[in-house]
């Protein structure tokens, strides 16, 4: 499966926190696109698609959320509860966020632009189109 953990730097002082990134030295693509998910209902969950090319960093700034990610092969579960460790998401990945506390702010970071043909929204779609891919 196409993820993994990146860990960005943090200063820390009396005064408080500072975590910082970059675009293509933390943040290995160019950033065309930002967006983040907050106020999300008791129980809601969100997502329930994967990207056919499209690279993603996802960061809870506040509070905590769970990912369900599946390549079609293996389903992986993730947490994501600390503002200095981001989710990078490469190739064709299901993925569902669910869990979220109440405070919750979910940071996206996107390797282009909103195409809605990019996206799969039917996982039935989706596992035929893996499927496809790997012949």
């Amino acid at each position: 499966m196409d993820i993994r953990m990146i860990n960005f730097q943090k200063r820390q002082n009396d005064t408080g926190c500072l975590a910082f990134l970059e675009a293509q030295r933390d943040i290995p693509f160019e950033i065309k696109r930002v967006y983040y998910i907050f106020n999300v209902a008791s129980g809601a969950r969100r997502g329930f698609h994967a990207h056919k090319n499209l690279k993603q960093v996802l960061l809870c700034i506040h509070g905590s959320c769970k990912i369900l990610l599946d390549d079609g092969r293996e389903k992986k579960t993730v947490e994501l509860n600390d503002p200095t460790q981001g989710l990078l998401l490469e190739g064709t990945v299901w993925r569902e966020m669910f869990d979220f506390s109440a405070d919750a702010v979910l940071l996206v970071f996107a390797s282009d632009y909103y195409d809605e043909n990019d996206y799969i929204r039917s996982y039935n779609d989706f596992l035929k189109y893996i499927r496809e891919d790997c012949k």
